[in-house]
């Protein structure tokens, strides 16, 4: 066992600990387990408590511009209430639930550019040290990738991603920040919008899947965007036509946008209630009118050409990070600490 991390804040000669994820990726709404490695310095110790911290780099704007910023999104303790003897070698095993509206960082095994991290607290004689960090894989679930594979297949193409600080309002949004997945259009609606702009909000009933198009405008300005919410239940995943699904949702986003034009600015707080959606695929789904609460900016971009399977999204080379950046850019991210 290599322990890479020593306690600093616990001074010269205490413990050190390596936490270890069990491999592969999570799903929102899954369960992440691994163990905490800890190693006793030169003399015994108490330790009072073990936990883990989940993190997320969030993208905000305001008046003053745009910042980022890293935002501890859930917190769990699994262990303590110890004596770590001098030089002992302990484990402290764990197995926790991941929040549903986790961010998705990963698709056909290529990074989106979303960076989330573990991080490991110890507490030690009133002491608490951010000790180790891990970077945070997390793949789609089956509704989401059953979303993604029908956009691909009707020809969008993946632009960015990155997490906004803020809430959609009309949702059952939970996290105080939202995964923004930024689409180029189909060839056949190229002459209708300029971009898609694609939020999952999971639950455990289901997926609510909140789409936008054309952007205009800021935060302080009036836009002339459309905004619809659909939502599916994850059984929905093996049986629905997606491809009709997804191009009906896309219809109706773009008719949405051609009656309400520049009448709606979602920037300050506009909305519109939409009708029932019944394509005659699944029951129970619709949907709603909704509103943007938080702010929009383009994120960083996939920087390899991923060929993401014959039904999948067209991830292009669109210059940002790729996968060895997003792992070395955590620590040093994360460091600077959280909002």
């Amino acid at each position: 066992m290599v322990f890479k991390r020593l306690l600093g804040a616990i001074g010269v000669g205490g413990p050190s600990v390596d936490t270890v994820l069990d491999g592969g990726t999570v799903v929102p709404g899954g369960v992440l387990s691994g163990r905490v490695w800890l190693k006793g310095g030169s003399t015994a110790v108490d330790v009072e408590h073990v936990g883990l911290e989940l993190l997320a780099r969030v993208e905000a704007e305001h008046e003053e511009g745009e910042s980022e910023g890293a935002v501890v999104f859930e917190r769990f303790t699994v262990g303590g209430g110890f004596r770590l003897g001098a030089e002992e070698e302990r484990q402290v095993p764990f197995s926790v639930p991941v929040p549903w509206e986790t961010p998705v960082t990963e698709l056909y095994g290529q990074p989106l550019g979303v960076v989330l991290g573990v991080r490991t607290e110890v507490g030690v004689a009133g002491a608490r040290d951010k000790g180790d960090l891990d970077p945070l894989a997390v793949g789609p679930l089956p509704v989401q990738e059953a979303v993604l594979d029908a956009l691909g297949g009707l020809g969008f193409g993946f632009r960015s991603a990155d997490l906004e600080y803020g809430r959609i309002g009309g949702t059952g949004q939970q996290l105080p920040f939202y995964q923004e997945v930024e689409l180029t259009p189909a060839p056949q609606y190229a002459h209708e919008v300029t971009e898609i702009e694609l939020t999952f909000l999971a639950s455990p009933a289901g997926l609510e899947v909140v789409l936008e198009a054309d952007k205009r405008g800021g935060p302080f300005s009036a836009g002339h965007d459309a905004l619809t919410r659909f939502t599916v239940r994850h059984e929905d995943a093996r049986t629905l036509d997606w491809s009709s699904e997804v191009d009906g949702w896309i219809r109706q986003l773009i008719a949405h946008r051609e009656a309400y034009g520049a009448h709606a600015a979602y920037g300050h707080g506009g909305h519109h209630d939409g009708g029932h959606h019944d394509g005659g695929h699944h029951d129970g789904g619709h949907h709603d009118g909704g509103h943007h609460d938080g702010h929009h900016r383009s994120g960083p971009g996939l920087g390899t050409a991923v060929a993401a399977g014959a039904a999948g999204l067209a991830l292009g080379a669109v210059g940002g990070m790729v996968a060895a950046e997003v792992v070395d850019e955590i620590g040093d991210f994360f460091e600077g600490g959280e909002d």
